[in-house]
Formats: structure tokens, sequence, C-alpha cells
């Protein structure tokens, strides 16, 4: 097993991973900012080194850093988590080259995945289903790119192959301004990610956001968790996700959940990863993977009773899955709330200290936070402080858990989207459950 692991990143998150590893017998380096010092993993951990001022660039995604920390304690592997370095193909180079286990899927699965013209290339030939296209980068040539347009059928979306978190998309209604979206995703595309290949899908007016979680070892084992839905989003950010998806049947969960198997597989995967998707009219449509541990991975861990963070550091240290495809079973339902520091009106972050904090608690309901009473939040990162999730024997179960849990949260000295959260589970359509992707901001009034 790993002796000691080097947590590059901050938050709940980063305190997540620390107690998976101190639960294992693993000793644990918190790389943290200036601004980071009195983070609780940080106050908990064996060793710390401070990496840098505040500013991200200069602390959490400071390369030559992190790799000087884990050398400086003699750790043996670093574990990104989720954001900054995680889905960086060459940072997991730099950690394997310098001697380092990167705790995550190998440097060439990152780079196809994340590149989207070369995984969707990828997921077609694994027998993926993916959303009707240009099944390729777009040309320079107007007639050519208008006449797979029509072949497609308006609406259809502009999307830069370097995207990601909902930048550098661009939806076309009509063929009058196709080619200008084209120009204008390119040049967005090449100022935001130094990559100006754009491809063209179908755009789903109204599908829903089901993704597929996997775990993966280096001994040719893959198996898939189940899906989780996460449509309740606000400008492409998710804000409340849920496992089992509402409607989505065995049959299903099993074709599209062996097709994701197949494809790590077939592209030398490991570790978690997680595969989204499209969901409108019964059909799955692949959009990306995300080749990290994901933000809402607790709601599978509820309903598989599987820790995904344990098994990432026994893949890591060279051992295979503890679990066979056939051991996976899903028992009731989860959802989670994000919690953020954030007006629920504005949704203006609040960063600022917190007076007075009780977490909720009671019968099936977990909480992932990193924020204790005294603590001051930074206003130099994301605004989410914490995560509450419920599991109940079934989705009535779950929700009703997680009104009681949000009544509980005492969270003074800043404001939080608590409000928010309140209100949706009022929702007629969102206790029915399957709400599209839109659904949230139209009730808000952003669209």
């Amino acid at each position: 097993m790993l002796e000691k692991v080097v947590i590059a990143n901050r938050g709940e998150i980063a305190l997540r991973v620390q107690r998976a590893c101190r639960e294992m017998g693993i000793k644990t380096v918190a790389v943290h900012s200036t601004a980071d010092n009195n983070l609780k993993h940080v106050l908990l951990a064996d060793e710390t080194v401070c990496i840098g001022p505040p500013a991200s660039a200069e602390s959490y995604l400071n390369m030559p850093a992190i790799i000087s920390a884990a050398e400086v304690t003699d750790a043996v592997a670093v574990h990104p988590c989720y954001g900054f370095l995680s889905e960086n193909a060459d940072f997991a180079d730099r950690v394997e080259s310098s001697g380092f286990i990167f705790i995550g899927p190998p440097a060439s699965a990152i780079r196809l995945m994340g590149d989207k013209v070369s995984a969707i290339q990828a997921m077609k030939a694994a027998g993926v289903p993916c959303v009707p296209g240009s099944d390729g980068p777009l040309g320079d040539d107007p007639d050519e790119n208008m006449r797979i347009a029509r072949d497609i059928g308006y609406p259809i979306i502009i999307k830069a192959s370097g995207g990601g978190g909902g930048r550098g998309m661009r939806v076309v209604h009509a063929e009058a301004s196709l080619i200008a979206a084209i120009t204008v995703t390119k040049a967005e595309a090449r100022a935001a990610f130094s990559n100006d290949v754009v491809y063209m899908e179908k755009y789903l007016e109204r599908p829903r956001h089901v993704e597929f979680q996997v775990l993966a070892d280096s001994h040719g084992n893959a198996v898939y968790l189940g899906e989780r839905d996460c449509s309740m989003q606000r400008r492409h950010q998710k804000v409340i996700e849920e496992a089992p998806a509402p409607g989505i049947t065995e049959e299903q969960r099993k074709r599209i959940g062996e097709r994701c198997v197949k494809a790590c597989k077939e592209i030398g995967y490991r570790s978690a990863g997680t595969f989204e998707f499209l969901f409108q009219d019964g059909e799955f449509y692949f959009i990306e993977m995300n080749t990290r541990l994901q933000v809402e991975h607790p709601v599978t861990e509820m309903i598989t009773g599987i820790d995904i963070v344990r098994e990432q550091l026994q893949i890591a240290a060279g051992e295979k899955l503890s679990f066979k495809q056939n051991d996976v079973k899903i028992l009731g339902h989860a959802i989670e709330c994000r919690i953020n520091a954030e007006d629920p009106k504005t949704f203006m972050p609040s960063p600022g200290l917190i007076n007075l904090w009780h977490a909720p608690g009671g019968p099936g309901i977990r909480v992932d936070s990193h924020i204790y009473s005294g603590y001051k939040v930074p206003p130099f990162y994301d605004s989410m402080i914490g995560k509450v999730i419920a599991h109940g024997g079934n989705r009535d179960a779950a929700v009703a858990r997680m009104k009681i849990a949000l009544s509980e949260i005492v969270i003074e000295g800043i404001k939080t989207n608590v409000p928010l959260h309140q209100e949706i589970f009022q929702h007629a359509a969102f206790q029915k459950g399957g709400t599209d992707i839109h659904y949230l901001e139209k009730r808000l009034g952003l669209v």
C-alpha cells in the first residue's frame, strides 16, 4: 500500500481524500497556499508544505512546487482530487517522470478524453452512443460546413474541442448564422484554450444530464457503479445531483454501463472516471468523459456502499479492484446538495468569517465539508464550502431527509445558497423528478 500521499488540492475534497488515507494507514502531506493555513485537512495532515501565495496559478496550479513538496517529504504518490491539475495530462506525466505515482488515469487517457473530437471518435469505436455531429473537426470550407449542418438538422451547436465547463459553445438555429458562429467560436477557443479546433453536433433542446461512474484497475478489470442525474444546473454548473437517475431502467443502465466498461478497456483507462451523457427521448448521447474523481461521487457511494476514493488508492498501489460487477448492488436513493458561499438570489460569492457552523444529522445524512466555526472563507477560490448528502430507501425518503437536513443547517456570518435548495425542494417538477438541464435557469428567470 502507498506509504505517504501528497494531496494536491484544497477544501472539502482534500479532506475527503485525507480521511480515506488515514483510514487505510496512509500518511498525508497537505500542500497549501498562504491563504489556506487554517484549512481543516492542513491542520490534520501528517506534514504540510506551503507552495505559494493565494493565486491558484502560483500555488495549486504550480506543478514544480507540488512535485518539490513530494520530494522533500519523501511521499510516493500525488492525489489531484478534482479541479486544478486533476485533468492535466502534462501534470500526470511530470508526476510519473519524477518518480511518483499519479493517483488517476494514465496521461494518455487524459489527453485522449480531454480533446472532445478524439474522445468522441474513441467512444464511437467502442460502441458508446454519441450525439449526431460532424464526426471530426470542422474545416474552412463554408459550403461543406453548411452541408454538414443541413444533414444534422438545426438547431446545431458549435463546440470547441478543448473546451469544457460550458465554455466554447455556441447554439445556431438557422443557416444564416452558421458561418459567423463558427468563426467566433474558433476565435474564442484559440484565446481560451490555445486550440481553435471546433466541431458540430445536433443541439438537443430538452435533455437531461445523466452520467455513469466507472472504476478500472491496471489488471484489465473495469466496472460501472450505476448512473447519476445532474440535470439541476445553473450556468452549466451542477447544483443538485442524485443517484440513481429517475426513470432509468435496469436494462438501460446495463446497456450503457457495459459500453462504458468496454470503452475503459479499449483506451487503457485506470482509476475513477465518469462518462457524461445527454439523455432525451429514451436515448443516451455521450458528451465527454471526466478523467478524475467527481464532486458528486458521494451519491454513488451511498447507494452502492463502495468507497470510490479507497478504490482509487488501491488501484494506484497496483492492486486489483476489490469487487466484481456482479457484486455491485444499488440500494435506495441518494441526493446531494452543493452548499456554496454565495448570495442565494444574485449568486455573488460571499467570502468571510463563519461565526457559527452546525451540521445537520440523523439517519442517512452525510456531510462533506471543511468548514468550522471560526473558519474564514477566502475570496480566491470556488465558492463551494460543502456538500450535504441524504440517502433513503427510495427517492421520496431521500427527499424527505434532505428537507430536514437543510432545515437544520446553521451557517452564520456569510450568505449561502441553502435557501435556494430549500426552494427547489418545494418545486413540483423537482419532486416528480426527471427535469431537463434548462429547468432551473428557466425557473430562476435566467434564460
